[in-house]
């Protein structure tokens, strides 16, 4: 028996969900899949590239259920070394155009062993890789990717 069928969402910590939600919209090209309000501080917002359902990225602002030590225990625990991935057939090509919109890369498009790999990050500073992978490599690293980019 299989207990677990797929990934479904990935939690990404924000400052401003609306902010958030207009980088990831506007300038990464990806579409609102949910908004919705439970209570005073308690909000859901996904994200994913067009016509993608799995997984979808949560803008997660810290509510006022978690204090400054349990942000920091998070914060502590993520790993900029492994960022996920967005998806591009065009390494080159995609990086141009969110180098236009705004999108801050800390690595310009590099042959890796892999494909050829940029790293930017979002107005929080959450790392992602965007990676047009090799054809021997592509089901490997579609296997940490989100989606499609821009």
């Amino acid at each position: 028996m299989q207990l677990v069928t797929s990934l479904s969402l990935i939690s990404i910590l924000v400052q401003d969900q609306d902010t958030a939600l207009e980088f990831y919209t506007d300038i990464m090209g990806l579409e609102k899949c949910l908004d919705i309000t439970y209570a005073p501080g308690l909000r859901l917002v996904t994200v994913a590239p067009r016509g993608q359902r799995k997984p979808q990225l949560a803008l997660a602002k810290p509510g006022i259920y978690h204090d400054e030590a349990w942000m920091q225990d998070v914060l502590r625990r993520m790993d900029p070394r492994n960022p996920w991935m967005f998806a591009t057939n065009n390494c080159g090509e995609t990086y141009e155009k969110l180098i236009a919109r705004g999108v801050h890369f800390l690595q310009v498009p590099t042959r890796q062993l892999y494909g050829i790999e940029a790293r930017f990050t979002d107005p929080d500073e959450n790392m992602f890789a965007l990676l047009e992978p090799f054809p021997e490599a592509r089901s490997l690293c579609l296997a940490r990717c989100i989606g499609t980019a821009a």
